[in-house]
């Protein structure tokens, strides 16, 4: 059974999608991953990812928010 921790919830203003960030803790292979539920109405999009895909995906959010606020 897996262990499910809220972490954020982010509205996005433009469109209304809810974002959601859980850790999921997988008790019996002793692994943890990072769950992010986007929702677009009745629509969900799921997406378990691992700390190194994680890293990866925030780092280049990370450095395209850094270029917007130079415009």
């Amino acid at each position: 059974m897996a262990k499910i921790t809220e972490l954020s919830k982010i509205q996005v203003p433009l469109g209304g999608q809810q974002i959601e960030l859980q850790q999921i803790e997988h008790a019996e292979e002793g692994m943890s991953l990072l769950r992010v539920r986007i929702r677009e109405g009745k629509r969900f999009t799921i997406f378990d990812i691992d700390p190194a895909t994680a890293a990866q995906w925030a780092a280049d959010m990370q450095q395209w928010a850094n270029t917007q606020g130079a415009k």
